[in-house]
């Protein structure tokens, strides 16, 4: 250990979070003497925060970036980051299961050393953080002060003693894990994913709590890595607000995996005792008790408003919901805007960014870009994947909007086929009767690379007779987007149309 340790530390304290430290909240760090006045002051330096203040001082904005934790927000220090270093070893772990399949004589049972998983993850994620550094931002031209903010005006913030005055300021403090109201869990002790990436020693028995995309990446993560997993989710299947078709080829995935799945279920309590924490759950009308050695939250995320004195500025918001804003995000003070986490709910980092970029158009230079506009596509990174743009099936049927859809299952794919990876689909909805594209779903390996092509065809308008004849490389899984779009181009051959391409083939023989 140091002689002094920095105002903040990462668990375990070794050389690679020293780094990150070092980048991201620097223990010598002097904050700059303030600007008599900022064009743009922004609380919050996670990606919403990091891409508003670059992207201001880049176009000539005197700007303030304050944070009170670790520079980089929840993406790079406990989010996307460590968990796709996780999610990458686990998939070296289960192809090495299931390399006899290919020829290749790979151990059924790899041998894992998850401190050196661990390892590696915090190794890689303390290089990516020169990118979100105190350091890398005083020299793009943001004056970085690190302490915690508070409005004391409508115009004015205030950090370590001193006062920044604005004339437009940006609440990106992000969301953060919801803790569920379960008796007895606070005293048990748990992890969310600001814990669960300090682990140094696998745990043996781990129950994760909620079914969604956090609570599946990591699930199947840990359970690929040699943990049993034990999975709680209140609904009936996993990933319930995801297309019900995708959700049940993962889930079946997880029940081969050795996943233990309690869905339905409802937890009334948690107690410690010498062999570890006991759950104790109903479902479907059933009670039982399980005991893990730890216990993963993933039920959710709450908006960080508090600690703002929002009230001071005259803005609004919710404990849930975060601040309110409208569709430019502003807040109910005109001069102040929100963006990412605090305030959508679309709880992405590409989100994040991409409000971000509308923020800094509508308040330095007057623009009125709307966040209604934005065409979000998400994926989570189990194994398959699961990528989605634009409409679901729910969302259509609860409009009243009328669809035609085409599939394309991964297993009528040669690429797919080759790589042993045939479990999924292409799913693409058009506006019936026409070829205006309005949501997909993608379950593949890596259909977070592939959703982008129908993410374009959807904001730039491009019908999905089009995508028909753009060529696809051979062989790739990606081809599975033009064989369904072939498939609605078939649609497209009325029979009256057949009859007269059919005559004017024999005419012209």
């Amino acid at each position: 250990m140091p002689d002094s340790l920095p105002r903040l530390t990462v668990s375990p304290w070794d050389t690679h979070n020293r780094e990150l430290v070092a980048n991201v909240h620097p223990p010598d760090w002097i904050n700059p003497k303030p600007a008599p006045r900022y064009n743009l002051v922004v609380i919050g330096a996670g990606t919403a925060g990091l891409v508003t203040a670059a992207g201001a001082a880049g176009l000539g904005a005197r700007v303030a970036l304050v944070e009170k934790h670790l520079m980089g927000g929840d993406c790079l220090n406990v989010g996307c980051v460590p968990s796709k270093c996780l999610i990458r070893s686990s998939r070296a772990a289960a192809d090495a299961r299931v390399g006899a399949e290919l020829g290749v004589q790979a151990a059924a049972d790899p041998q894992i050393d998850f401190a050196a998983v661990m390892e590696r993850m915090r190794r890689l994620r303390a290089g990516i953080s020169r990118h979100d550094s105190a350091q890398r931002f005083r020299e793009l031209g943001v004056d970085v002060f690190l302490g915690e903010a508070r409005f004391s005006g409508r115009d004015t913030v205030e950090v370590g003693g001193v006062v920044l005055r604005f004339k437009k300021a940006v609440i990106a403090t992000g969301a953060r894990a919801a803790t569920p109201p379960i008796e007895g869990l606070r005293e048990a002790g748990f992890l969310s994913n600001e814990t669960v990436f300090s682990l140094t020693k696998r745990p043996r028995r781990l129950a994760v709590i909620g079914g969604g995309p956090i609570g599946c990446e990591l699930a199947q993560a840990f359970q690929r890595l040699g943990a049993q997993v034990t999975l709680f989710h209140n609904k009936s299947h996993v990933l319930d607000r995801e297309d019900a078709d995708a959700a049940e080829i993962l889930q079946n995935c997880f029940v081969r995996e050795g996943i233990r799945l309690v869905l339905n279920s409802r937890i009334t309590g948690v107690t410690r005792s010498n062999d570890g924490r006991m759950i104790r759950c109903e479902s479907n009308g059933n009670s039982a008790t399980v005991t893990v050695d730890e216990i993963l939250i993933a039920s959710g995320r709450v908006p960080n408003v508090e600690g703002l004195d929002l009230e001071t500025a005259g803005v609004q918001y919710d404990l849930r919901d975060g601040v309110k804003v409208n569709d430019r995000l502003q807040t109910t003070n005109s001069r102040i805007y929100g963006c990412g986490d605090i305030c959508l709910r679309w709880k992405f980092t590409h989100a994040a960014d991409a409000t971000a970029r509308i923020v800094i158009q509508n308040a330095l230079f007057l623009g009125h870009k709307k966040v209604s506009s934005l065409v979000i596509p998400w994926c989570t990174y189990t194994d398959p994947e699961i990528a989605h743009v634009g409409l679901t099936e729910r969302e259509a049927n609860e409009r009243g909007t009328a669809l035609d859809t085409f599939v394309q299952p991964m297993s009528g794919v040669d690429r797919s086929i080759a790589d042993a990876e045939t479990e999924g689909f292409v799913k693409v909805h058009v506006s019936k009767g026409s070829g205006q594209i309005l949501g997909g779903t993608i379950v593949a390996r890596h259909a977070g690379e592939m959703i982008g092509e129908l993410t374009l065809a959807i904001e730039s308008g491009i019908g999905f007779g089009r995508i028909a004849n753009l060529i696809h490389p051979y062989p790739t899984q990606a081809e599975a987007i033009k064989k369904v779009a072939d498939a609605y181009n078939r649609t497209r051959l009325s029979p009256s149309l057949k009859r007269l391409l059919k005559a004017w083939l024999s005419w012209t023989r």
